[in-house]
């Protein structure tokens, strides 16, 4: 049984990059629109909010320079880029989906409008949601928790390359402790470096449950949404 009828979905833009890290693969874009149909066929309501470090860093303009207002407003195009790459793959199998931009660009999207964003949602589409938050300063991890608000999304799940919270890079030790629940006060000393302490801070105070799962580990989105124990839950 579904335990979350409608999630918000944090995907990194690396999620759709090929074996380098940057560009967009459409293998990767169809292997991620399929797990995201695996969750669609149990009639559950999806948000997306993408980020774009496969085509955009702002740390790199900003090492050269770079206002930080523009290398944010290139990132949040970036980000426009990802969504109709990921659209055109879930169109493909079969899932009606539509973008919405927090910029407007009327020729290649929908601006964002709350109601019309929770009907497209309420009629059964995906609705990926663009240029994060449309205000430089804010990463698209704190769009996703601000947006997951609006749309009245009962959960926050960022999919990403680790399999849960851990007190130390598990990539660097690999015996780092996992945490399978945080309260959102632990989460934000640890400094937890999956998300944003600004998102982190925006769940809490709409109590917002956040999990934390590995995108590339079968049925884990599923898991989530069913309710079954996976990655770490973040939560009061």
């Amino acid at each position: 049984m579904v335990k979350y009828r409608r999630i918000m979905l944090k995907l990194g833009g690396e999620a759709l990059a090929g074996p380098s890290g940057y560009g967009i693969d459409p293998q990767k874009a169809e292997e991620v629109a399929a797990k995201i149909k695996q969750v669609g066929d149990h009639e559950v309501q999806i948000a997306i909010v993408l980020g774009a470090g496969n085509i955009w860093r702002g740390t790199d303009g900003l090492a050269h320079g770079m206002e930080r207002a523009t290398a944010d407003h290139m990132g949040m195009l970036a980000t426009v880029m990802n969504a109709l790459a990921l659209q055109d793959a879930l169109e493909r199998v079969g899932i009606t989906t539509r973008v919405q931009t927090s910029i407007e660009m009327r020729a290649v999207a929908e601006p964002y409008i709350r109601l019309r964003a929770i009907r497209h949602l309420e009629k059964g589409r995906v609705v990926i949601i663009g240029a994060g938050t449309g205000n430089p300063y804010f990463t698209t991890d704190t769009a996703a928790a601000l947006r997951a608000m609006e749309i009245d999304a009962e959960v926050l799940i960022k999919a990403t390359k680790v399999d849960a919270v851990y007190a130390e890079d598990p990539s660097i030790n690999p015996n780092a402790r996992k945490f399978d629940r945080l309260s959102y006060i632990e989460a934000l000393n640890l400094r937890v470096g999956v998300l944003d302490s600004t998102a982190i801070s925006l769940c809490m105070d709409n109590d917002l449950p956040i999990i934390v799962v590995n995108l590339w580990k079968a049925d884990s989105i599923e898991q989530a949404v069913l309710g079954e124990p996976v990655g770490t839950i973040i939560y009061r």
